[in-house]
């Protein structure tokens, strides 16, 4: 299995970086070596561009970057090559949540992001939206405002810590922006090995042809991985990347 991987998707949060928001230098040299030797590597982030733009450009040129859970693409050159919107009414929905019960929000539109510190200044409906999210610490509010947007079918639900939610359309997650990758470099997800913690990250790990679950990740994530590699504090994606380049 891990002598067919060409193509390497990586989270970034809990998986590529550190506490510090840094690579290191361990990462680093493991995503220049597998670059070296011909993987794509392509990072799998639930951030929007302008906060993983640079370390994208630490890490070398890649063929794709895929942003806001599957939301946008962007190529080498980070030009925007696909993009899916996330309907104003549903985010009126959303914001009406946020206001009934008090919590925390921060969402990605194509202008840039807002949250409870910078909210958006002008009418909802005047701005393209690509994902809203909360994080709510107290865990019956939590579990309301979860089932309410469970329920809406239109949307997919899901987190990047296990006090948040990640909202994005349905339909729209890391692993339907590989599928969408891998047909433009004529490759199959058996060829992609994908790296995650959360559950932003399970459905990519699950499609994959080999499923990688940091030591750090969520239950439920370990348990559709197909591997376990290191956590994030000990350079997880180094020992991921080591573990098929070194299958002889």
């Amino acid at each position: 299995m891990k002598k067919d991987i060409k193509l390497i998707a990586l989270d970034m949060d809990g998986t590529l970086v550190n506490h510090d928001g840094e690579v290191s230098k361990e990462n680093e040299d493991a995503v220049r070596r597998a670059k070296e030797a011909g993987y794509h590597v392509v990072i799998s982030t639930g951030r929007s561009l302008p906060f993983c733009r640079e370390i994208a450009e630490q890490l070398g040129e890649s063929a794709y970057l895929i942003t806001v859970n599957g939301g946008q693409i962007f190529d080498q050159h980070f030009n925007l090559v696909d993009s899916t919107h996330l309907d104003s009414e549903i985010v009126e929905n959303l914001w009406n949540l946020k206001k009934k019960h008090d919590v925390w929000f921060w969402s990605s539109t194509t202008e840039g992001v807002f949250n409870s510190n910078t909210p958006f200044e002008r009418d909802l409906h005047e701005y393209d939206w690509l994902k809203f999210g909360f994080d709510v610490k107290d865990d019956n509010v939590r579990q309301v405002i979860l089932d309410e947007v469970m329920s809406n079918e239109a949307l997919e639900v899901t987190n990047s810590s296990l006090t948040n939610m990640e909202i994005n359309p349905a339909g729209v997650n890391k692993a339907a922006a590989l599928r969408k990758v891998c047909k433009w470099l004529d490759l199959s997800m058996d060829e992609v090995m994908a790296v995650g913690d959360s559950m932003n990250d399970i459905a990519m790990i699950h499609e994959a042809g080999f499923g990688v679950a940091m030591d750090n990740a969520q239950e439920r994530v370990k348990e559709e991985a197909d591997w376990i590699t290191k956590s994030y504090t000990e350079h997880g994606v180094a020992h991921a990347i080591d573990y098929i380049m070194n299958d002889e």
